[in-house]
């Protein structure tokens, strides 16, 4: 007799885990054997959480404030955020339009599991951040992969807006659009969100929105937010967070906003699963939205800096072609020459980089479905210095692939 323990529910098991997690712990491996490992794989800042947020958490401790508080989220933080979006965008959200989470991801669970039914689709434009593409099949409902377009080195990627509206069905019941986009750092044009928004309009459909990167611009006017559409409580579920604004990502608060009677229908969703979001993490997300920014803004200025390194370092890289990413904090570039020529994919040729030269990258096709598969993303969340050495290595090693292909 099988054991009743192992028989889980067989749409567990085929779950795709976070492979980034997964590079970033042979990293931890291959540095406690003593290399000098070089990870361009991780999805955080190396900057710690600003002071005074960290004192806030400190001054909660103190104050003992450890206990449970509101599912939805204490009322500070609640009219923080909302203050946040109608300062920034222009929007009109109401403080009992706000959920507080345990991180993005638990907002972007419940709003997955808030829509999507057993044979529902959702519109995944790939590659995608794996929650968007995981959680609906745990759920019984189909993502329906739309991929990016690449317009080359000198555009980089946009949305493919006829083929969003082919893959439409009468099953379509949500789009998930994630941007500033992981891992491809694209911010897409207005008047392609603008086309979004007439899709869900015209086909009656959710747009399940994902802007966690909304701090991380590095040009002027190129973004736009769903929350300055004027009738985003039709169409919107905005799904935010403060591990990336905020160096944050251990604290583990994110937020949902959407209208009154869905918020009031997904707290009673949290409370089954997480009762509450974490009271001192709450307390010290408070302190991130409406105390100095000026350290958010500094972040930003040296990832920018760091962006240039990179794409300045990976241009002289054989075979690579690199666009210069708008937003979020990783270079995409291509590398299907490089692929091809030395007849590897991209999993066979990240593993090489880990296991000759000691540097991390993820492989596109961590980030599902298919379309990463001649991509690789690069995180440039490490020191300028470490950057120009680690892509040193990578031109090393793509120039002895090569030169052996050659043979």
């Amino acid at each position: 007799m099988v054991a009743p323990t192992a028989g889980i529910r067989e749409c567990i098991s085929g779950l795709l885990g976070e492979k980034g997690f997964a590079y970033i712990a042979r990293a931890r491996r291959l540095k406690a054997e003593g290399k000098d490992v070089i990870s361009f794989g991780v999805g955080q800042p190396d900057i710690p959480t600003f002071d005074h947020i960290v004192e806030a958490g400190i001054d909660a401790l103190r104050r003992r404030f450890t206990g449970y508080t509101e599912t939805q989220g204490i009322p500070e933080l609640r009219q923080a955020i909302a203050d946040y979006l109608n300062e920034r965008y222009g929007s009109d959200v109401r403080s009992d339009e706000v959920l507080v989470t345990i991180g993005t991801k638990g907002a972007a669970f419940l709003a997955l599991a808030a829509y999507l039914r057993p044979g529902d689709e959702i519109i995944v434009p790939e590659p995608t951040y794996p929650v968007y593409s995981e959680a609906p099949k745990f759920l019984g409902a189909k993502p329906v992969y739309a991929p990016l377009k690449w317009l080359g080195p000198e555009r980089g990627f946009a949305l493919d807006l006829e083929l969003i509206e082919s893959l439409i069905t009468p099953r379509t019941k949500a789009i998930a659009i994630n941007n500033p986009h992981n891992p491809s750092g694209a911010i897409f044009e207005a008047k392609q969100l603008d086309r979004i928004m007439e899709l869900a309009r015209e086909k009656g459909l959710v747009v399940i929105v994902d802007e966690i990167y909304d701090n991380f611009i590095y040009e002027e006017g190129v973004f736009k937010s769903f929350m300055e559409y004027p009738d985003w409580r039709d169409y919107v579920v905005y799904l935010n967070g403060f591990s990336k604004t905020f160096s944050m990502t251990g604290w583990r608060v994110g937020y949902l906003v959407s209208r009154r009677e869905v918020v009031n229908s997904l707290t009673k969703l949290a409370v089954n699963v997480w009762s509450c979001p974490p009271s001192i993490s709450q307390a010290a997300a408070v302190a991130a939205l409406k105390g100095d920014w000026t350290p958010v803004k500094e972040m930003i200025r040296l990832f920018k800096e760091r962006r240039d390194v990179m794409v300045s370092e990976l241009r002289k890289v054989p075979g690579f072609e690199v666009w210069a990413s708008k937003g979020a904090f990783y270079e995409f570039p291509r590398v299907s020459k490089v692929l091809r020529e030395a007849g590897l994919s991209v999993e066979e040729f990240v593993d090489y980089l880990i296991d000759k030269y000691y540097v991390v990258t993820l492989p596109g096709t961590a980030f599902p479905n298919t379309a990463g598969k001649d991509y690789v993303r690069f995180s440039f969340c490490v020191s300028k210095e470490r950057i120009v050495e680690g892509i040193r290595r990578v031109a090393e090693a793509v120039e002895n692939l090569l030169s052996s292909s050659r043979r």
